[in-house]
């Protein structure tokens, strides 16, 4: 391995990595805080408050919410950054957006390796309002104010248009630097073990995993592994080419991608909460204890399907 050449590579992907985001965190931060000087947020909230109230958060969540769903996490973030939340608040929606976010280009991948569409939106969507409401439900504490990180440093209450701009503007600048500190490091990460071929080795270890998870083929150990490492999107080559090449079932296809949907990505994902203020430990948890469950759940209720039908076949059940 040339170490000069990871660090290279590492370094331009984290420029890359956050240069990309920056271009969604940035304006979000921007127009979100600005919007909340006038009547909009309070038209959002009037509107979404019902909704919302049912998982204890104010109408203005419904923003980060819907960005998340439709985006990525760091336009959500970004959105969450500009609103004034307390750390349940926080949580809920971290914890949301964990099990449910860039909805439409995470879908696609999931069609490409051949799962109907229905299936992780209607999973991902429904895991994430259960999550929510049982955390609301269940965690009696966190009505303290949420800290920001270096964002909390931003307490100016401006009163004319230019310092309301200015004011926006730091808490987009500060939102990116907190992000690179996160992604340089992640992305040096991700190529010293792309450098090292690490994946091949390691999912060697995760086999018995995936028999656990009711997957019937070793091999589905490769995506994943590079899903929960590299996520739906970032891994979708791997995953892509492991189910074409390996010609996995129908049901290690679903199998695979309800453990993905539900649970990708685990570093990054996990990681890139830590500028919220929150706990992010039980976030992860929470979220791969829950992909466990609903899988080996799907499989053996699928196991049951087959041998039941395979009765009626053989005429011993009518």
């Amino acid at each position: 391995m040339n170490t000069k050449e990871t660090w290279s590579k590492g370094l331009k992907s984290g420029v890359h990595t956050t240069w990309v985001l920056g271009k969604v965190v940035f304006p979000i931060t921007m127009i979100v805080s600005i919007l909340n000087y006038t009547p909009v947020i309070h038209w959002v909230t009037s509107f979404f408050t019902p909704l919302m109230k049912w998982i204890g958060l104010p109408g203005e969540a419904a923003i980060p919410l819907a960005l998340g769903y439709l985006l990525n996490l760091y336009a959500a973030i970004g959105a969450i950054l500009s609103l004034d939340l307390t750390v349940k608040n926080v949580f809920i929606l971290a914890i949301m957006l964990s099990f449910a976010h860039n909805l439409l280009v995470e879908t696609v991948v999931a069609k490409k390796i051949g799962v109907k569409a229905i299936v992780p939106i209607s999973l991902r969507i429904g895991l994430s309002f259960a999550a929510g409401i049982l955390v609301y439900l269940l965690w009696r504490g966190g009505d303290n104010s949420a800290h920001y990180g270096m964002v909390a440093a931003v307490q100016e209450q401006p009163e004319t248009w230019i310092g309301i701009g200015l004011l926006a503007f730091k808490k987009a600048l500060l939102g990116i630097w907190q992000i690179a500190l996160i992604v340089f490091p992640l992305m040096l990460g991700i190529q010293l073990l792309k450098d090292l071929h690490a994946i091949q080795y390691i999912s060697k270890w995760l086999e018995p995993l995936t028999r656990v998870l009711g997957l019937s083929s070793g091999k589905t150990s490769v995506p994943l592994l590079a899903g929960l490492i590299f996520g739906l999107a970032y891994g979708a080559g791997v995953i892509i080419e492991s189910s074409k090449e390996e010609n996995f079932s129908k049901r290690d296809l679903y199998l695979l991608s309800i453990f993905l949907v539900a649970s990708h990505a685990v570093i990054e994902d996990t990681l890139i909460f830590i500028p919220l203020g929150i706990n992010v430990i039980p976030l992860l948890l929470i979220r791969v204890a829950v992909a466990f469950v609903i899988t080996m759940l799907t499989a053996k209720v699928w196991q049951r399907l087959i041998t039941h039908t395979e009765l009626v076949v053989k005429g011993e059940v009518k």
